[in-house]
């Protein structure tokens, strides 16, 4: 079964790594990137309503998906998954395009439109705060109801024992614990996909480093970042009813970091993209078409 339907889906060899993605549409090039514990079946709803007006690719970061699962903690951070999806859209013939990112994929997009601005024509970021700002000024409200950083980032094979007896069971009590969801209301075929995905030991395994890398490396590279701001147009969009929006001024967060930014709340918690994907590609598509 596709990630996307009406998508073609294709497995680029690049930057060391196998990175699939899917594919669909004609115009400006997008480039969708998921979050946790997700795939690039996450845009489902959203995609199809780009696709007359931009190609859109959808891709699995490395640890991800049908994405390849490279070996250590150093190999999970940012800037390497960044990388990766510099090099897939190159090798697809595109030197730049609009960035598009969700949690862990945020984090990314982020990372790589510092480390390679050139290449991002606009940045949208979907509902975080900057990883040094969460990491560096912990609260202790946000620390509860972000556990699973401090969980997944402790050494293994801990996590990955825990979370190994039972996938289903703890990656969907992160789907329906921030912000106030139950996991009937993420459509059957995404939940299938993110399910084929997360039942292997590999992925999880992958998906601990990713959260070791951000505490050991990320936030010592965002650290040394922060005097730099992300010049493209930005789009900062969050869940009102979610984690980030309770505990931050989501927008102000980022204020100091995007020199040409938009924000808007939309209805939901953490995972709206999935649970009001026709709001989310509207306010989205809005913005890019705008460009």
């Amino acid at each position: 079964m596709s990630a996307l339907p009406g998508f073609t889906d294709d497995v680029a060899e690049v930057n060391g790594q196998s990175i699939a993605y899917s594919r669909a549409g004609s115009g400006p090039p997008v480039l969708l990137l998921h979050g946790f514990p997700q795939t690039r079946a996450m845009w489902h709803g959203i995609a199809p309503h780009l696709v007359d007006r931009f190609t859109v690719i959808a891709a699995d970061l490395r640890g991800y998906g049908d994405s390849s699962k490279p070996d250590g903690v150093a190999a999970y951070t940012f800037r390497n998954m960044a990388a990766d999806q510099r090099a897939l859209m190159a090798s697809l013939g595109f030197d730049s395009f609009h960035l598009v990112g969700h949690d862990r994929g945020a984090r990314t997009a982020h990372r790589l439109a510092l480390d390679a601005p050139k290449a991002v024509a606009s940045l949208t970021l979907m509902d975080i705060v900057p990883t040094q700002l969460l990491l560096g000024d912990l609260k202790t409200e946000v620390a509860a109801a972000y556990y699973h950083w401090f969980l997944l980032a402790q050494p293994a094979p801990f996590p990955e024992t825990l979370i190994g007896h039972d996938p289903d069971w703890y990656y969907e009590s992160c789907l329906t614990g921030w912000g106030g969801c139950e996991i009937d209301d993420f459509h059957p075929d995404a939940l299938y996909a993110y399910r084929q995905s997360w039942r292997w030991p590999d992925t999880i395994n992958a998906m601990c480093n990713d959260y070791r890398a951000a505490l050991v490396h990320d936030v010592k590279h965002d650290a040394a970042d922060l005097s730099r701001r992300v010049t493209c147009p930005a789009l900062v969009l969050y869940g009102i009813d979610g984690a980030m929006a309770k505990h931050y001024d989501v927008p102000a967060t980022w204020a100091d970091r995007l020199s040409d930014m938009q924000s808007r709340a939309l209805p939901g918690g953490h995972f709206f993209p999935d649970l009001h994907p026709d709001t989310t590609a509207e306010v989205l598509g809005d913005f890019l078409a705008g460009l």
